[in-house]
């Protein structure tokens, strides 16, 4: 009975403890998080990114290797790991996401970088530029939107995985829920889970919009 009587007094109490309270703490967690692994993944991206040769490389596939490697651990264990070490809460969430996402992101901005057009770095390299010139003015103007597109995809996915990170006490909409649960608060649970499904809904429309306007 939870979803089709929820208490609608939870939504805003004003003391820091309310949905609208919890919801921003949960999409804080996954925009600081997100923002976090975007910038740690571009210098992994250039080191697992393939480069235009046929031999087999040692640099581009140990920086595959740890990204996968990184990829194998869910954002639920590296929360629980987190909390271990930092103390439950938002920040043990954030680590979380950041470091879960370095694996995802790192992956698709390697593949980015392979896909470049190498013609504006040769034609740079020409006229006397060095590497330093190439990646300014030819590689990163190419692969930026890309980034910025993966980027906010795995805002989406973030936000996803920050509802569900407060259960282990790493902060978020997550906690309240779990508690609710644990107290058979049936109304308290589906206006948590309305709050939820509206939130994630309007992300991924606009995180969409975006990501259509980049392209």
């Amino acid at each position: 009975m939870g979803i089709v009587q929820p208490d609608w007094h939870y939504v805003y109490q004003g003391n820091g403890e309310d949905l609208v309270s919890v919801m921003l703490q949960t999409l804080a967690i996954a925009f600081v998080g997100t923002i976090i692994s975007a910038f740690i993944s571009i210098p992994f991206a250039f080191w697992a990114a393939k480069r235009r040769q046929r031999h087999f490389s040692v640099v581009s596939t140990s920086g595959r290797v740890i990204l996968a490697v990184v990829r194998t651990f869910p954002e639920i264990v590296l929360a629980i790991m987190f909390i271990k070490a930092v103390g439950p809460g938002a920040f043990a969430g954030v680590l979380a996401l950041g470091v879960h996402s370095v694996g995802m992101l790192g992956k698709l901005f390697a593949e980015s970088i392979e896909a470049i057009d190498i013609g504006p770095s040769e034609s740079i390299a020409s006229v006397g530029g060095n590497a330093v010139n190439g990646l300014m003015f030819a590689t990163l103007p190419q692969v930026l939107p890309a980034f910025a597109s993966y980027s906010l995809y795995r805002f989406e996915i973030s936000v996803r995985s920050a509802t569900i990170l407060g259960m282990v006490g790493a902060g978020g909409v997550g906690t309240p829920l779990l508690f609710a649960i644990q107290t058979r608060s049936w109304s308290r649970v589906g206006i948590i889970l309305i709050g939820i499904i509206i939130t994630v809904t309007i992300i991924d429309y606009l995180s969409g919009w975006l990501r259509k306007q980049l392209g």
